[in-house]
């Protein structure tokens, strides 16, 4: 099967969300599963500057977008068994970020543009284009368009990806013909449009053949108002292509037997290492380097969804109790100057650095004790994943993809793997962040098998790559790749049918020896047959109570004839009934 893999950013290439965590791993494990898979994503400023002397030109060409006759470079990478392609015009992507301009809505309409003119230039004409999030949401339509006027299009089926529903690549009504180059048609049967503007993930979710969220949680969740930003209407409507595959994560990269970026490895185990780690963690952060105190750890995105205002409500709360806490991000004003100054008010029991840096990221991983995640809102989530792999037990809401990954710990069975709370409550998730403290400082031993069940989880992409390619298969119509699981899976089928006569043959043993207890199922029916008979005539004869009840009562000895005559025939029964 040939996948061609569109994305806006990818790892190691370029980076600003979990897209690019999924972008970089999953094609590489399709790869693994048999798959011939590329991706393609703009040739970015940052992109030229770190792996320009890898890059291979191929060859360059002319896209046209609405009356824009724009250049389009094509490059290419080979790497980890993926085909990398990037495009490049310097008007558009040679530029120090990756999102954040006025003209985005042009830019990546010319990537998506770009894309689907391209693919002549490519290695392989695809059997699936794999779409994610807006800025690739006009590769559905695009192909649709110019499928009317080219056959070569209409065999080509598409899935899209919706990582958040909340950025939905809106625009106004004249951008559609002046900015995409796309007919008023789109908008005048409603495909594109949505509240008077031209809203480019709508008209994905419409042309695409597969939609998928990147948790089932979320998939369900994109069906109700609450979560689903005004579309709910147009999920529900496509109910019948949509899913959800749950991500993983890079599990030879997040290994802390193996991590260079931590201070000290260790394993499920032997945990001696993590101690290390998180004696660095609290010199490094300005904590007091106490190993009994538990540390509890946020690296998030600073932003109203994250959860954050639950932990503004009750941080006087949280830091009464035995435990010091660790934040690490940046975003919104409010939230930086609140834990600003917070820091300030618990000196030595809370560090706050408003930055995104990946080597402090990774020690705090392998050094905290706990992770909170309290989202309002959570479609997949990866930090979760990254915080069990590395020992450090998460505390989540449950929603999207924290929900389908985090089990609540239960004492009275010892299981789980991490603290949950439902309601989107200050007050619930202070009550699970004091029964997590208080069972690492009282249980310890408690805590360290929960700690190493929630290392032992598996987040690989494996699991996931088969849930994307049985998606493929859906929507083209073949069989599913991995064609050697099917028998397999067939096996046991046969092995049921030739067990029925197996079970049959104690009978005829179970007949000549009645003395024994039978087990057999056959002797059972048989006998269950034979007592029908049995159970009918007591109802034949007459009771003592029913012979008082025809003396007091002739109707009722009239009725007793009645059901005597239906036991003997028809024809009795009429001769009877005239009798009387």
């Amino acid at each position: 099967m040939k996948i061609l893999y569109a994305t806006s950013e990818a790892v190691p290439f370029c980076k600003t969300g979990g897209l690019a965590d999924v972008a970089g791993s999953l094609p590489k494990a399709l790869a693994e599963q048999g798959a011939e898979v590329a991706v393609i994503l703009p040739l970015y400023q940052r992109v030229r500057e770190r792996f320009g002397g890898q890059l291979k030109f191929e060859c360059y060409d002319y896209v046209n977008l609405a009356w824009r006759h724009s250049y389009c470079g094509l490059f290419s990478l080979e790497r980890d068994g993926v085909t990398w392609y990037f495009l490049d015009n310097e008007q558009y992507f040679n530029r120090p970020d990756l999102y954040g301009y006025m003209d985005d809505g042009e830019r990546f309409g010319f990537f998506s543009r770009a894309i689907v003119r391209m693919l002549p230039h490519l290695k392989f004409w695809p059997e699936v284009i794999h779409c994610n999030d807006w800025q690739t949401a006009l590769v559905p339509i695009y192909l649709k368009d110019d499928g009317v006027r080219e056959d070569r299009f209409r065999g080509i089926k598409t899935a899209l990806t919706i990582h958040n529903i909340e950025y939905q690549g809106r625009y106004g009504m004249e951008s559609l013909g002046d900015l995409f180059g796309l007919d008023h048609g789109w908008a005048d049967d409603g495909t594109i449009v949505m509240d008077g503007d031209v809203n480019l993930l709508k008209g994905a979710i419409l042309c695409a053949d597969a939609v998928n969220a990147v948790s089932p949680t979320y998939a369900n969740e994109l069906k109700l108002a609450y979560f689903a930003h005004r579309m709910e209407s147009i999920m529900r409507r496509c109910e019948y292509k949509l899913s959800g595959v749950l991500n993983g994560i890079d599990m030879k990269l997040y290994d802390p037997a193996t991590d260079q970026r931590i201070t000290a490895n260790y394993s499920v185990d032997d945990l001696s290492g993590k101690n290390t780690d998180k004696a660095h963690l609290q010199k490094v952060m300005g904590l007091r380097e106490d190993p009994n105190v538990p540390i509890v750890a946020i690296v998030s995105r600073l932003v109203s969804h994250k959860g954050l205002d639950l932990i503004c409500e009750v941080l006087h709360d949280m830091m009464e109790l035995p435990m010091q806490l660790v934040i690490l991000g940046k975003g919104d004003r409010k939230y930086e100057e609140f834990f600003h100054w917070a820091a300030q008010q618990y000196h030595g029991r809370m560090a706050v650095r408003l930055d995104y840096n990946e080597e402090l990221s990774m020690a705090i991983y392998a050094g905290a004790d706990l992770f909170l995640m309290p989202s309002k809102s959570e479609p997949c989530g990866l930090s979760q994943m990254i915080a069990m792999r590395y020992g450090t037990v998460p505390i989540v809401r449950e929603t999207g993809g924290l929900k389908d990954t985090v089990q609540p710990y239960e004492a009275w069975r010892d299981s789980g793997n991490g603290f949950t709370f439902a309601n989107y409550a200050s007050g619930d998730m202070l009550y699970v962040i004091r029964e997590a403290v208080y069972l690492y400082k009282d249980y310890p031993d408690a805590f360290s098998r929960l700690r190493k069940r929630a290392m032992k989880c598996d987040f690989s992409w494996a699991r996931s790559a088969r849930d994307y390619l049985r998606i493929y298969a859906n929507i083209t119509g073949q069989a599913w790749p991995v064609s050697e699981e099917a028998p397999a899976a067939e096996e046991p089928a046969p092995a049921v049918e030739e067990a029925a006569p197996a079970a049959e043959e104690p009978a005829p043993a179970a007949e000549e020896k009645p003395a024994k207890k039978t087990a057999g199922r056959k002797p059972a029916a048989k006998k269950t047959a034979a007592k029908k008979p049995a159970e009918k005539k007591p109802a034949a004869r007459k009771t003592t109570a029913k012979k008082a009840a025809e003396k007091k009562d002739p109707a009722v000895k009239t009725t007793v004839k009645k059901e005597k005559s239906t036991k003997k025939g028809t024809a009795v029964k009429s001769k009877e009934e005239t009798a009387e």
